[in-house]
């Protein structure tokens, strides 16, 4: 009983060791996630929202305006010029998305290109000739935007730019239809949206095609969900078509999430004392059984070499991809173990029955976190046939007897 007791001392002092590893990687990721995400934005883009083209005719205005001079208030009368706006009649809108991921630290960041192209049908309602204001709202502050297109009937117009939008000004006749065109490339972050309007919003003859080189993404809340998908090659295109909608939500795509390296790693840390238990449990049954001689230091150092899968796993996930750290710290550590145990028991013992439990108990059930939601039906069908296997090994034994001969 004292050696049992020697046993579970040595996976507590572990397991604390294990937790103050796994809230290291935690704090190293989350405390630095956050800087992190600002630097990408600033090296590739933010999560990009795009509006509708702001279009409107523009009047003069006559508006009083005080100013104090001298310690008086004056009044005067200034011209200010003020865009009426027109409702679009008609949306065709197309966008490309490319997914190319980027890592800093632990963490992976859905970083995408993005290609878009839209039409808009407007009209001169008045008749008269009219000056037209186009603008079209950048959808991020910091962003880049290459290829910047404004064609109105197809003939290109000169732009303007400011911080938050690219503009142009045109002659219209009287009455008149016409077909603004714009187009731009540009890059961005996590998620891309297109909002129908502020607040409740009317959408006319509305199309977006949303073409992807990807699959995994989402629907965020409170968002559209497509009215036809299809798939094409490694990606799918989407549809939204409406002929006249009044909604509060907009459209909007989530990109894609890798695994990510740092989350990933804290979760086994914190799963790691009970695969040691399970591994302790089966080494502590076969040497029973097998009148094998483990004094508790021999679990000490089997206990060592499973906390060293974690912490090489734990800084590997920093300098090469995640299957590889995993793979190469499975390694070392079940090396470590069976090359141990061929020098305290045997070779067999240490490659058949040790290396066998060391595979399923650590590899196998910390490679269960890869599959998000399988992770606890793994364990509990590990846990079932561990325990249906030792009772199967044990029913006939009279552990008196066998506690006797080991104490004796």
């Amino acid at each position: 009983m004292r050696r049992i007791a020697a046993i579970f001392l040595i996976l507590s002092c572990t397991s604390i060791a294990w937790a103050i590893l796994g809230t290291t990687i935690f704090a190293r990721t989350y405390d630095v996630g956050s800087n992190l995400a600002s630097r990408v934005e600033s090296t590739w883009g933010a999560p990009e929202e795009q509006w509708p083209p702001a279009i409107g005719y523009l009047r003069q205005q006559t508006k009083k305006v005080e100013t104090e001079e001298n310690g008086k208030k004056v009044t005067r009368l200034e011209n200010q010029e003020i865009t009426l706006a027109v409702p679009i009649e008609a949306s065709r809108i197309t966008t490309d998305f490319h997914i190319d991921y980027r890592q800093k630290g632990l963490l992976w960041f859905s970083t995408y290109a993005v290609s878009f192209s839209g039409q808009y049908d407007f009209k001169n309602p008045n008749g008269s000739d009219e000056d037209f204001m186009l603008r079209l709202p950048f959808p991020a502050k910091e962003a880049v935007y290459d290829n910047i297109e404004f064609f109105l009937d197809e003939k290109p117009l000169p732009l303007q730019f400011n911080g938050a939008e690219a503009k142009a000004r045109v002659r219209m006749p009287a009455n008149v239809n016409g077909v603004l065109r714009v187009a731009y490339r540009s890059r961005g972050m996590n998620s891309w949206r297109y909002k129908l309007g502020q607040d409740v919003s009317e959408a006319r003859n509305f199309q977006l095609l949303a073409r992807t080189d990807f699959s995994g993404f989402d629907f965020p809340d409170n968002s559209l969900s497509p009215t036809a998908k299809r798939k094409i090659g490694q990606g799918w295109e989407l549809e939204w078509n409406y002929q006249n909608m009044v909604s509060g939500f907009d459209i909007a795509l989530k990109m894609p999430q890798k695994l990510q390296p740092g989350p990933l790693a804290g979760r086994i840390c914190y799963f790691a004392p009970v695969s040691l238990f399970f591994f302790f449990f089966v080494i502590f049954i076969l040497s029973t059984l097998r009148g094998i001689d483990l004094h508790p230091m021999n679990y000490f150092f089997l206990a060592c070499a499973f906390f060293s899968f974690h912490l090489l796993l734990a800084y590997l996930a920093d300098h090469v991809a995640i299957h590889a750290a995993f793979a190469i710290s499975a390694l070392v550590s079940v090396a470590l173990v069976v090359s141990y145990l061929r020098l305290v028991v045997s070779t067999r013992f240490a490659v058949v029955e040790s290396g066998l439990a060391q595979l399923i108990y650590l590899v196998l059930f910390s490679y269960a976190f890869f599959f998000e939601g399988f992770t606890g039906l793994t364990v509990t069908l590990g846990a079932v046939v561990t325990l249906f296997v030792v009772m199967q090994m044990t029913g006939k034994i009279r552990w008196d007897d066998k506690f006797v001969r080991r104490t004796a």
